[in-house]
C-alpha cells in the first residue's frame, strides 16, 4: 500500500504554523551579530544532544553535557552517556550539511544517521545502519508492559521506501507538517532495532533544514519533548489510537516548534536589544573597564561594588567612582541605598 497520512488542518495547527512563520519570518530580517548567531547555534546544538539522548535514558545533566562537549573530562558519568551524547552532536553536525539542499532523502542518508548515532554504544550491537530482521517491541521500562509493536519486520523495507517516496514528492504540503509527518510514521515503522527515536527526531530536522525551515538552526525541539514525556508520548500514542489519524499529533508537533520558536525570537530580540545598548554606550567614552562592566550588567542583569572590583581589578574607591560616573551619564542607576544590599542595574 501507498503511504498516505490522516490529518485536518484544524484551528489550533493553522494558528501555530502562522506564529511558526512569523518567527521564521524575523529570523530572516533581523540583524543579528554574526558572533551572536554562532554561538547560539552551538548551544542549540548542545541542548538538542543532550535531551534527545535524554529521552531515551541517558542520566547526564544539561551542565555534564555540556562539559563533555566541550572536550572536558566529567567524573562520574557513564561512558556511554558520554559516547551517545557526542554522537548525536556529530550526527546533527552530519544532517547540518544538507541545509537547503534540493536533493532526494535517501535510505542510505538515513541509515548513515543511524550508524552516527549508535557507533559504540546502546543499540551498536544491533547492526549499525542496517534494518531490523526481527520482530521489536517498545517497553514501559517501569513496568515492564510491551506499550508498542511495531510492523513486522518484513515490512520494514516497502514501508521505508514508501515513506521517502512521498517525503521527496511533497511540493504542495507545508514543510513543517511533512517534518512532523515523517517523524512519526518513522517511529510507528521503528526500522531499526534501536535509536529509532533520535533517528526520528533528525529526520524531522533534516527535513527542516533542507526545505528552508532551519530557522539559523537556533531552535532545540527536544527540549520541549523532554520536558513533558508523558506529553510527548500520549502525543504519538493518539494516532494509533485514533486509527492512524495524526491530526492530534501535528497540534503538538507544531505547538512544540512554535514554543521553542517563541524563545529564540525572544533571545534574539534581547540580543538587538543589548546591541542597541553596545553602541549608545560607546559612543559616551566610558573607560573600558567600565564598557566591560556593562557587558556583565548584560549577561547578569545587575553588579555590585564587589563584584566591579573582582570583574575589573580595582580598589573599593575606584569601583565607587566608575559607577557613579556611570550613574551620572545614564547607563546605570543605583538600587538599594546601604552598604551591601546596594547593586545597579542598565538605566531604563
Amino acid at each position: 500500500m501507498t503511504f498516505k497520512p490522516q490529518y485536518r488542518i484544524t484551528d489550533r495547527i493553522a494558528k501555530n504554523l502562522a506564529e511558526i512563520e512569523r518567527v521564521r519570518g524575523f529570523l530572516e530580517g533581523a540583524r543579528l551579530r554574526e558572533e551572536w548567531l554562532e554561538e547560539m547555534q552551538g548551544r542549540a546544538a548542545v541542548i538538542e544532544s543532550h535531551y534527545s539522548t535524554h529521552i531515551e535514558g541517558t542520566e547526564l545533566t544539561l551542565e555534564q553535557a555540556e562539559k563533555i562537549l566541550a572536550g572536558e573530562k566529567v567524573a562520574g558519568v557513564r561512558e556511554k552517556d558520554e559516547t551517545e551524547v557526542k554522537n548525536y552532536r556529530e550526527a546533527l553536525a552530519f544532517v547540518a550539511q544538507y541545509l537547503g539542499r534540493e536533493d532526494p532523502i535517501t535510505e542510505e542518508l538515513i541509515k548513515e544517521i543511524h550508524r552516527i548515532l549508535v557507533k559504540d554504544v546502546r543499540g551498536g550491537e544491533y547492526s549499525p545502519g542496517k534494518y531490523r530482521k526481527i520482530q521489536n517491541y517498545i517497553i514501559n521500562s517501569a513496568t515492564g508492559e510491551i506499550v508498542y509493536t511495531p510492523p513486522a519486520a518484513v515490512f520494514v523495507p516497502d514501508m521505508m521506501e514508501e515513506l521517502l517516496e512521498w517525503i521527496n514528492r511533497q511540493r504542495d504540503i507545508s514543510p513543517i507538517l511533512l517534518a512532523g509527518i515523517a517523524q512519526f510514521q518513522f517511529v510507528h515503522i521503528h526500522p531499526f532495532l534501536d535509536g529509532n527515536g533520535r533517528t526520528a527526531r533528525l529526520l524531522s530536522t533534516l527535513i527542516l533544514y533542507k526545505t528552508g525551515y532551519d530557522f539559523k538552526r537556533l531552535f532545540t525541539l527536544s527540549e520541549y519533548y523532554d520536558r513533558d514525556r508523558p506529553a510527548y508520548y500520549r502525543a504519538i500514542q493518539s494516532v494509533r489510537d485514533s486509527s492512524m489519524d495524526m491530526t492530534g499529533w501535528l497540534e503538538y508537533f507544531t505547538e512544540g516548534l512554535k514554543t521553542q520558536l517563541v524563545e529564540v525570537q525572544e533571545k534574539g530580540e534581547h540580543a538587538i536589544r543589548r546591541d542597541m545598548v553596545r553602541e549608545k554606550i560607546r559612543a559616551l567614552g566610558l573607560k573600558k573597564r567600565q564598557e566591560a562592566a556593562v557587558e556583565y550588567v548584560l549577561r547578569k542583569g545587575k553588579i555590585t561594588n564587589k563584584e566591579y572590583q573582582q570583574l575589573c581589578k580595582v580598589s573599593q574607591a575606584t569601583a565607587k567612582r566608575d559607577l557613579q560616573e556611570m550613574v551620572d551619564k545614564n547607563v546605570l542607576e543605583q538600587v538599594g541605598r546601604k552598604g551591601r544590599g546596594i547593586y545597579y542595574v542598565l538605566k531604563k
